[in-house]
């Protein structure tokens, strides 16, 4: 799940998890006196290595017992839920202790200043950055929940498509072109591209068709726009008599010994 803010799950552990909500999960026996890892090595094969890791330091730490997660959470399911017969601020207290510097800073805590509900740490991964992360509810004076799941970082979403490209495909915007080609805006979605020592190209967004002097010229895609820049297909290239070739980052656009380093955009 992506670890937006620790709060938002911390405020609905809170709220959720009162005391008794636990045994709709999971009964939990007794946790035992001294602390062991034993219930966290049957953490399931899907968690990952810093959860893993986080969990049984954590386990060990408040001696946990390894329970279902509340089906009311957003969790991914890498994550571990632990039950321990620790208050809450004893257990926030021996975690923090436990994960030492691999902690990102301290907890950050909601509820009253004087008794704070529940709590979110952050645990670095082996690269240092934040990897995982510690929520803790109490369920009463003495119990607390405890889970520990995988930050994820955001989806990375695509640019917005604009009206007539086709998606998959690699397109140019025009100024990526400059010192190759030469494109200059008509106005209405026209663009006259030129290369030097050839006859002008005009291109019109939406439309395969484009003019050449007197003559027509097929594209194998039509060029689009955002109402600014044009978007030119890469396979149109070859229509204005140039080349491309795979460079280490990007493609190499090559038109009348002139050459240019590009990375195309894919809808």
């Amino acid at each position: 799940m992506a670890h937006a803010f620790p709060k938002t799950l911390a405020a609905l552990l809170a709220a959720s998890l009162l005391p008794g909500a636990l045994a709709q999960t999971a009964a939990p026996a007794p946790a035992p006196a001294k602390a062991s890892p034993a219930p966290v090595a049957a953490v399931s094969p899907v968690t990952d290595r810093t959860v893993s890791g986080v969990a049984i330091a954590v386990s060990r730490a408040v001696g946990g017992q390894l329970v279902s997660c509340p089906s009311k959470l957003k969790v991914s399911r890498q994550a571990v839920c632990l039950y321990t017969k620790r208050a809450p601020a004893q257990a926030r207290t021996q975690i923090r202790t436990a994960l030492g510097s691999q902690a990102l800073g301290d907890w950050k805590l909601s509820g009253p200043a004087a008794n704070p509900q529940s709590g979110s740490l952050l645990v670095k991964d082996t690269a240092g950055k934040a990897g995982a992360y510690v929520l803790s509810a109490p369920l009463g004076a003495a119990e607390t929940l405890l889970v520990v799941d995988a930050v994820s970082a955001p989806a990375v979403s695509k640019p917005a498509a604009p009206a007539g490209v086709v998606r998959g495909q690699p397109y140019l915007l025009g100024k990526d072109l400059v010192g190759v080609v030469n494109v200059v805006g008509l106005g209405g979605g026209k663009f006259r591209m030129n290369v030097a020592g050839q006859t002008p190209l005009t291109v019109t967004a939406g439309q395969k068709t484009a003019q050449r002097g007197t003559g027509n010229v097929d594209l194998p895609l039509a060029p689009a726009t955002d109402g600014k820049n044009l978007i030119f297909p890469l396979s149109g290239l070859r229509a204005l008599g140039c080349t491309v070739s795979d460079a280490p980052k990007g493609v190499t656009v090559d038109c009348g010994g002139d050459s240019v380093g590009v990375l195309p955009i894919v809808f």
